[in-house]
């Protein structure tokens, strides 16, 4: 009996410990939206002139029924994400993705289909901007094509 109290003893502690471990690490981890606030503040005399977005420099993003998508201009594709996923991925970007400061281009998949789909693009498209907004970065929105 003393045996197996010793190895649940002994059981328990690995499990704190890796516990605490694993608690210290995320406490630990950035907060992506204190990441994006070492961004400097957007410059709209620098994002304002582009008038075709082919040109544009910083991030971009398409909100679609799914999710949304941060568009990876170097590959032509675009990387799908869930909406909680979206600020650690900007967080990750280097600074030199943000040359216009603190501000994202964003524009909205066509939806041709069910009323469904257009209610849950509008309602990605509110949560995304209200994300964006909370972290302080500006949003240029652009009609989708």
């Amino acid at each position: 009996m003393r045996s197996i109290r010793a190895h649940f003893a002994a059981a328990l502690l690995v499990c704190l410990t890796l516990a605490a471990c694993s608690h210290d690490k995320a406490a630990n981890a950035p907060d992506p939206a204190a990441t994006l606030l070492s961004i400097p503040p957007a410059d709209a005399a620098k994002y304002q002139q582009v008038k075709d977005m082919k040109n544009w420099r910083n991030p971009y993003l398409i909100v679609r029924t799914d999710g949304v998508a941060l568009l990876d201009v170097e590959d032509s594709a675009e990387i799908i994400l869930k909406d909680d996923e979206l600020l650690p991925a900007l967080a990750k970007l280097p600074a030199s993705e943000w040359p216009y400061g603190r501000v994202v281009a964003a524009t909205e998949t066509r939806v041709n289909g069910s009323d469904q789909d257009k209610t849950t693009l509008r309602k990605n498209k509110g949560i995304v901007g209200g994300m964006l907004q909370s972290a302080h970065i500006a949003v240029t929105w652009v009609p989708s094509t």
